[in-house]
């Protein structure tokens, strides 16, 4: 006998809103038996080598399944990317540009990273949202989820500066960041060297002195979780920013049969399951322009995977409920090859930025992350993938030491938007390159070239710089093969007007 729907609801509801953020700037605290300790000789404090000893997580993985039977995808998601026993993102690495996640020498390039001009357009757009609400004299808060480097947020911050009234605005800058490591390299890059971060009943703080164009020390502040953030006081206007946040929260899978929406699970080859009907569902394939982030269009595939999805012989209490959530999932047609991709961790998050921004005077939320899915209102289907060396590889191999991405679902996050909060509107998705180009950027790259032309110096350095701001441009907004501006969509929550559209999506700063 099945337990009732409400049951169900609640029982799942719980257990997805006590999970935690798993990009590499909202990861779980690294437990205390994987930090470095030390030992006291003398006067000198030195190192102990005390990192315990854990099998390799695919065997862990393996002993899971075999003892319970094959797991929620959502739940391999999580334990490949947060494990605290061999995570992607939770095990301590040498501090060597090699050992980075991040970078040419890591697995994947963001944004950010690529050019200077993204964090500038992002800027602007901050800049543009308050001026249509106003331009209020203070009570702005920036707050950003997943700061990675804290590329993002300096270039921002760097841009506003230039603009004095907004920047007298900006009170305090929130990030969200629970990895350790990553808090200390952006205090270093926000606050400088010598800033003294402390700790306090809420989080981390810091002063940065390093923006003079806001008249005051800035106060930087770290939380370890969305749902640490304080409550705002009324007069406070937040602007949040949520670049590739969502993407590497975990997923549920579900397969149309004739019986209903049944789960797509993960199991070991060791266990004789066969694997889900076809090829695609047990090896997602990449998205059709290959890795973004990356230079090189070749898809690893020498490996052959260990694990593969296959289909729950019954419901689940994700499959009765998941799959309901959206008209757009049950008008998807039942036949064999349908199904749907649900990350109510996701929803969970997004859901309480809506709540916070619905209850403020003034702010907006801006959403970009990864979605090959087209047309923008389509269900993702099939997205998961795993990213290695720049190069994407089957999410099925080597868990713990690849990245995992699936494709956001911007129809669902809207739908939820206009739920949540009555007061609030919609705007997007459109894709990043529309976006930055009507935010400016290819002006503001013809600017920068100019720049490097008009200055002294040797020409063969000056046609490699011009040749750099090119390359980083046509990365930006690109659609073609290795371009971002296609693959990366762009979405705005912002309080209800009637409709005037946000810079970037159509609209401008008088409306």
């Amino acid at each position: 006998m099945k337990p009732p729907i409400p049951l169900l609801r609640s029982t799942v509801l719980r257990q997805f809103q006590v999970s935690r953020h798993i990009r590499p700037s909202c990861v779980k605290q690294i437990p205390l038996a994987l930090r470095r300790t030390y030992t006291t000789a003398g006067d000198a404090e030195k190192p102990l080598d005390t990192k315990p000893s854990y099998p390799p997580l695919a065997d862990q993985l393996k002993a899971m399944i075999k003892m319970a039977g094959p797991i929620p995808l959502a739940h391999y998601m999580r334990q490949c990317l947060t494990s605290d026993t061999g995570g992607y993102y939770t095990t301590p690495r040498a501090p060597s540009a090699a050992s980075d996640q991040f970078g040419v020498h890591g697995d994947f390039v963001t944004s950010p990273e690529i050019s200077q001009m993204f964090g500038e357009m992002l800027g602007i757009w901050v800049l543009t949202e308050w001026m249509a609400q106003g331009a209020a004299s203070s009570g702005v808060v920036l707050v950003e989820l997943g700061p990675g480097r804290g590329t993002l947020m300096d270039d921002i911050l760097r841009t506003i500066q230039a603009f004095r009234n907004m920047a007298r605005a900006v009170e305090k800058v929130y990030l969200v960041e629970a990895s350790p490591e990553l808090r200390d390299r952006q205090r270093r890059l926000l606050c400088g060297e010598d800033a003294v971060m402390e700790e306090w009943s809420g989080g981390f703080r810091a002063k940065s002195e390093k923006y003079p164009g806001y008249g005051k020390p800035l106060e930087i502040v770290w939380f370890e979780d969305v749902r640490l953030l304080p409550k705002f006081e009324k007069r406070l206007s937040p602007y949040f920013i949520v670049h590739e946040f969502f993407d590497s929260l975990p997923i549920h899978a579900f397969k149309a049969t004739k019986d209903g929406w049944r789960e797509l699970l993960v199991s070991h080859r060791d266990m004789n399951i066969p694997p889900a009907a076809s090829a695609e569902d047990s090896v997602p394939p990449p998205p059709p322009s290959e890795d973004p982030t990356s230079t090189s269009s070749t898809t690893s595939t020498s490996t052959q995977p260990e694990f593969h999805l296959v289909v729950s012989p019954s419901s689940t209490p994700y499959s009765l409920i998941l799959p309901t959530l959206s008209p757009r999932f049950t008008a998807v047609p039942k036949d064999h090859t349908a199904t749907i991709e649900v990350s109510p961790e996701a929803l969970t998050y997004l859901t309480t930025l809506v709540t916070t921004l619905s209850a403020s005077p003034h702010g907006a939320i801006l959403i970009i992350d990864y979605s090959a899915t087209t047309p923008e209102t389509a269900t993702p289907s099939h997205s998961l993938r795993g990213i290695r060396g720049h190069r994407f590889v089957s999410p099925f191999t080597n868990p713990g030491e690849i990245d995992l991405s699936a494709d956001v679902d911007f129809g669902l996050f809207a739908e939820t938007a206009l739920k949540v909060a009555k007061n609030v509107e919609v705007h997007g998705p459109v894709t990043q390159g529309m976006f930055l180009k009507m935010l400016g950027m290819e002006e503001r790259a013809r600017q920068l070239v100019g720049r490097v032309l008009e200055r002294a110096g040797d020409e063969v350095e000056k046609r490699d710089r011009v040749r750099e701001i090119e390359g980083a441009i046509g990365r930006l907004i690109g659609e073609g093969e290795g371009g971002m501006g296609g693959v990366y969509k762009v979405m705005a929550i912002v309080p209800e007007r009637g409709g005037r559209r946000p810079v970037g999506f159509g609209g401008s700063v008088a409306g």
